[in-house]
């Protein structure tokens, strides 16, 4: 990737305010039309949201993006609709067991709400204040339950699929524990057995950390110094034993390539936690189950490091922006697609447009989080959000009711819409595409005005 070493966040804000515009547009088009009985808007096709019920993880994105819309124009009307969805639609969420995102859908709404309250963005109201701490508190409790232990203090909140089943996306869904915590929560248990969230959260970053990135120690075969940083979507294990038995990819072409999403879930869930972790007092420290400050930092930062690594040197073409999968059949039909820009209209394989907004975030917040030696991140970090704000990638056209185009669900199940002509998916966008567009955005802004937006 070549980064722009020169590009100022003070220097985007024309393009953020035009994307911020038009996300405002968007978002009331879409609540016009879509019913919440459709239930969760997903993906495009030709231009239209459409819904796919594996889960409806996507449900807070829509209202988190009116939220951010509201954030970064001040469009009162957006404020309100969201308001009125997140207390008619998003309770079901709170309490559901059968899933890993909590974070995505409960961070995005109830966590926005409450740190526009706290900035003083919205009026002051205890018990509306309440209402969305206690749902936070509900969630995160609600997250850290879906666990299966391992040995040697190690486990994970087990994915959809079942017990066996860790999930790399999971790693940006931890914010639910750490805020949970932060409010003084604990998950309660059998005979009122206490469960430290911090403990469980950072059990889980080991986890992912361990199995589901790789360091070019020699794992397996393809465990080389070259791929440092490469992902696996996906790790099995054994539940009853608790031993680890392979690598997997529900979304990715293969377990030994890097499916490109989520390998920007791994960099952005370990940075922002990293940021969360820095941030507390070292008396949270050091308990029974729960490690050093200083050896989760070093674990947190090994891996934020070595898979924003990956996405600089091996996923990312010359413009910062991915494809959907580092080993896709076809990738090789493309040339040295790495020294030219993506093209998101070539006829072998979708770039994911999506990957590379939530990528940006966390090259971004890792290097605020590493300091003047970070600097490196946080530049490359801002040249892909200059990327995504211009043409071919921001979605202009007011019938289409995405903002970012060029995004990528599930190639493996050819789920993504393929245009009329074309050959493979493209011009489309997702629920959390647009979302964390507008996200990173929100980001960028605050950092031209010398401030900083966190979760927590």
């Amino acid at each position: 990737m070549k980064v722009n070493e020169t590009l100022t966040p003070q220097a985007l804000m024309p393009a953020i305010r035009r994307a911020a515009e038009l996300a405002v547009e968007k978002a009331h088009r879409l609540d016009r039309r879509w019913k919440a009985s459709d239930g969760a808007p997903v993906f495009t096709a030709a231009g239209k949201y459409t819904a796919r019920s594996w889960t409806q993880w996507t449900q807070g994105f829509q209202y988190g993006i009116a939220l951010l819309g509201f954030d970064l124009t001040g469009e009162r009307e957006l404020l309100d609709v969201a308001r009125r969805h997140v207390v008619a639609d998003m309770a079901e969420h709170l309490t559901h067991t059968g899933v890993h995102d909590h974070g995505f859908n409960n961070i995005s709404t109830y966590g926005q709400l409450r740190r526009l309250m706290l900035e003083g963005r919205i009026e002051r109201n205890g018990w509306e204040l309440n209402f969305y701490e206690l749902a936070l508190k509900v969630s995160g409790a609600v997250q850290a339950a879906r666990w299966t232990s391992l040995p040697d203090g190690l486990g994970y909140i087990h994915s959809f699929h079942g017990s066996h089943s860790l999930f790399i996306d999971t790693m940006r869904t931890l914010r639910i524990c750490a805020v949970a915590h932060q409010l003084g929560h604990a998950l309660v248990g059998e005979q009122d057995r206490r469960v430290n969230l911090l403990e469980r959260l950072l059990a889980h970053a080991q986890t992912t950390a361990q199995f589901n990135v790789y360091y070019g120690g020699g794992r397996d075969s393809y465990d080389t110094t070259e791929l440092r940083g490469r992902t696996a979507h996906e790790a099995i294990f054994n539940p009853a034993s608790g031993v680890f038995r392979c690598p997997s990819s529900q979304q990715g072409y293969s377990p030994f390539s890097t499916w490109t999403r989520g390998l920007a879930w791994a960099m952005l869930g370990f940075a922002e936690q990293l940021e969360f972790v820095q941030a507390l007092p070292e008396s949270e420290f050091g308990a029974e189950g729960i490690p050093q400050k200083s050896d989760a930092c070093a674990m947190l930062e090994r891996a934020a490091r070595a898979t924003c690594g990956f996405y600089l040197e091996q996923a990312s073409a010359l413009d910062g922006i991915c494809y959907w999968d580092t080993g896709a059949p076809q990738l090789h039909r493309l040339g040295d697609w790495r020294s030219n820009p993506a093209e998101p209209y070539n006829e072998y394989e979708p770039v994911d447009a999506s990957a590379s907004a939530i990528a940006a975030q966390g090259l971004i917040r890792l290097g605020r989080a590493l300091g003047d030696e970070g600097s490196v991140y946080a530049q490359a970090g801002v040249t892909i959000v200059e990327r995504l704000l211009e043409e071919p990638y921001l979605s202009t056209d007011a019938e289409h009711e995405g903002l970012l185009l060029h995004s990528v669900y599930h190639r493996p199940n050819g789920w993504d819409y393929i245009p009329p002509g074309a050959k493979i998916p493209c011009g489309e966008s997702s629920m959390w595409g647009d979302y964390h567009l507008l996200e990173v955005s929100l980001l960028v802004a605050r950092m031209a005005e010398a401030r900083y937006y966190a979760f927590f």
